[in-house]
C-alpha cells in the first residue's frame, strides 16, 4: 500500500510529542513493505530543532505554512492508497481535512488519526460546526492512539463508520537501555511539555512531591517552563531532544508519567514517555487513569500514584534494587507486548480491510 500522512512533523518532537509514534508506527509499516509519504508544514520552529534526518523508510515532504503550499501537497493526495490526515498539525489542520477528502482518489481509504482524542471529542460535544462532524460520514475510518472501548463509542456515536485505537509503543532501535549520564540524574524525572490541560496534574503529581522532599533531587524536562515557580530542588533544563531520552530516563531512580486531563478523565491512553521510559528499564510511577492494567502490572511493573502525596510516599520508600526490579519488568513487558511491530500487524489488517471496501463500494 502507498500511505500519504499529513501530519505536524515526522522530523522534529519539538513542540510535537506524537513524534516518536509517528516515526515508530510508521517506521514498523515501512519495514513490512508499505510506502510511506509524510507531509509536515514548516511551522512552529519544527524544521530549526530536527531529531532525526529523513529516514530512508519515508518521502519527507516539508512545505511552507501557506495556503499555495497546503493546495500543492494536496494534489498528491490522488498518488496513494490511504491519505491520512492527522489531529493537531497546527496550521491549516481544518483545510488539510477537507483536502483529503477532496484530493484522495475514489477508490483510496481516507482515514483521520487522532494523537488526541478525548480533545477532539470534547471539541465536537461543545461545537456543532467543528468541521469533524461534517467529515466523519465521509472518512472510511478513525484511527485513535489510545481511548479504549470509551473513544470508539463516542466516535461512532458522532458518525465514524469505524474508529479502531492503535496504541503507542515502543521502538526497541530508538528506545533502550544506555549507560548513566550523571547530567541527568535525579530521584525523580518527568519529561513534559508545559501545556494549559496537564498543568495542574504536573503541580500536583511533580511540584508537590518536591516541595514535600526537598533532600530529594527532581529533574524537568520539556519546553515552556522557563517561568514557572518551582521549589529549589527541581532542575529545569528545557526541551529534551529525543536522542537523549534514553539517557534521561535510565539515570533516574523513577520517571513520572503525567497524562493530560482529558486522557487522565476517558483513560486507557498511555502516552509514549510511558512505553519510552519502560523501554530503557526505567522505574515508572504514573498518575491514575483507567486500563493502565491493559498495558503494565501496577506494583510490579510500574507504580500508580492518586495524588502528590501518592508520589511521594512511592520515592520515600523505593530502594534502588526495587526500582530495578520493576524497570527490568516493565521492559520485558513491553518488549513482550507493547512493540510498534506489533501495532503495525494491527494496522496492516486494518487498512487492508478498509481498502478492500473501498474498492468494492467502486465497482
Amino acid at each position: 500500500m502507498q500511505i500519504a500522512v499529513y501530519g505536524s512533523s515526522l522530523l522534529s518532537s519539538y513542540w510535537n510529542g506524537a513524534a516518536t509514534y509517528y516515526r515508530g508506527l510508521l517506521g514498523a509499516m515501512a519495514r513490512r513493505g508499505h510506502g510511506i509519504t509524510f507531509f509536515e508544514p514548516d511551522a512552529f520552529g519544527r524544521q530549526q530543532n530536527r531529531d532525526i534526518a529523513p529516514p530512508d523508510w519515508a518521502r519527507v515532504v516539508v512545505y511552507d505554512a501557506t495556503p499555495e503550499a497546503v493546495r500543492s501537497v494536496l494534489g498528491a493526495a490522488g498518488e496513494a492508497d490511504i491519505v491520512i490526515k492527522c489531529s493537531g498539525v497546527g496550521v491549516f489542520d481544518d483545510e488539510l481535512l477537507a483536502g483529503i477528502l477532496d484530493h484522495g482518489r475514489p477508490d483510496a481509504v481516507r482515514a483521520f488519526l487522532d494523537v488526541d482524542a478525548p480533545a477532539t471529542l470534547a471539541e465536537l460535544r461543545q461545537s456543532d460546526a467543528h468541521p469533524l462532524h461534517a467529515a466523519l460520514p465521509r472518512l472510511d475510518l478513525v484511527l485513535t492512539y489510545g481511548g479504549g472501548d470509551p473513544v470508539v463509542a463516542a466516535y461512532r456515536g458522532f458518525g465514524a463508520r469505524d474508529c479502531v485505537p492503535i496504541y503507542n509503543a515502543l521502538d526497541p532501535a530508538t528506545h533502550h537501555p544506555v549507560p548513566h549520564d550523571p547530567a541527568y540524574a535525579a530521584g525523580l524525572s518527568l519529561l513534559a511539555n508545559r501545556l494549559p490541560d496537564r498543568e495542574a496534574r504536573i503541580e500536583e503529581f511533580f511540584l508537590r512531591p518536591a516541595a514535600a522532599l526537598p533532600e530529594q533531587s527532581f529533574l524537568l524536562g520539556g519546553s515552556g517552563w522557563h517561568d514557572k515557580p518551582m521549589p529549589t530542588n527541581v532542575r529545569a533544563i528545557g526541551h529534551v531532544p529525543t536522542a537523549a531520552h534514553n539517557a534521561l530516563n535510565v539515570s533516574a531512580r523513577a520517571v513520572l508519567n503525567v497524562a493530560r486531563d482529558s486522557m487522565a478523565a476517558v483513560g486507557f491512553s498511555p502516552a509514549t514517555r510511558v512505553f519510552e521510559a519502560a523501554g530503557a528499564g526505567a522505574c515508572l510511577i504514573t498518575d491514575h487513569w483507567e486500563g493502565i492494567d491493559l498495558f503494565l502490572e501496577p506494583d510490579a511493573e510500574i507504580l500508580v500514584a492518586r495524588d502528590g502525596h501518592d508520589v511521594a510516599e512511592h520515592l520515600q520508600t523505593l530502594t534502588p534494587d526495587r526500582a530495578r526490579t520493576i524497570g527490568e519488568a516493565a521492559r520485558a513487558r513491553i518488549l513482550a507486548d507493547h512493540t510498534y511491530e506489533r501495532r503495525a500487524v494491527l494496522l496492516e489488517q486494518v487498512l487492508s480491510d478498509a481498502l478492500i471496501r473501498r474498492r468494492e463500494q467502486e465497482r
